[in-house]
């Protein structure tokens, strides 16, 4: 699927790579579509960019690579609303926030994006 973005011009995003949001992010509405793809490959980084907004882009880090013993419970009721099991566990992003200096990043670990990436779908919990 070919995508418009102010930050990468025009990508081309596989189908597998596009994701939808049962609820929508708090603040964006009327945005549940997005391409979640890697900075590059290996990378921890990610970017969540808006299939239908070329300007609204989220930068998302993998918590497990640097916060080691990053854990949370999912209610089992939620857990099996959006399929996640121990044979489909969910993929775990955080939302990151970059300041002028890299030490004033910010992480949010208390309301991690979780994906099914067998239905492709997303969903940001509130822990």
């Amino acid at each position: 699927m070919k995508i418009q973005t102010t930050r990468f011009g025009e990508l081309n995003i596989p189908a597998e790579c596009i994701i939808r949001f049962v609820s929508c992010l708090a603040g964006f509405p009327r945005h549940k579509r997005f391409a979640l793809f890697p900075y590059e490959e290996n990378s921890p980084f990610n970017f969540l960019q808006s299939v239908s907004n070329p300007d609204l882009t989220f930068l998302l880090v993998d918590p497990y690579r640097f916060f080691n013993g990053y854990v949370f419970e999912l209610e089992d009721d939620l857990a099996e609303e959006l399929g996640f099991s121990a044979e489909n566990p969910p993929g775990v992003y955080a939302l990151t926030t970059l300041k002028d200096k890299i030490e004033d990043a910010t992480v949010n670990l208390l309301g991690p994006v979780l994906v099914n990436w067998k239905r492709r779908t997303a969903v940001k919990v509130t822990l």
